[in-house]
């Protein structure tokens, strides 16, 4: 059986995929916009985070990193400079 902590370094060390949601209902709530793109970007972000507190990046390198892991959301894959915009102001809201 796999540990919860076996389970997130499987999970950080591919691309988030849409379809990786746990709850099927949640991984049909996948849209092409802007809110959703967020709460991808704010998961990933915090997932990436809960993984390696140690990682010392800076936002500025670490914003690269997210948004390749979220790369298959159809809202940065026709707006990725919206997209990117989104998820600089997520990181200014949130305090991140």
């Amino acid at each position: 059986m796999m540990r919860c902590a076996d389970h997130t370094e499987a999970l950080m060390d591919r691309p988030v995929s849409m379809g990786d949601r746990p709850d099927p209902i949640l991984r049909d709530q996948i849209f092409n916009n802007a809110d959703s793109f967020a709460q991808t970007f704010d998961e990933a972000w915090q997932e990436h985070s809960l993984s390696d507190p140690e990682h010392g990046l800076e936002n500025e390198a670490k914003l690269p990193l997210i948004l390749e892991r979220v790369s298959d959301h159809p809202f940065l894959k026709e707006n990725p400079e919206m997209a990117r915009q989104v998820a600089e102001f997520r990181l200014r809201l949130l305090g991140l």
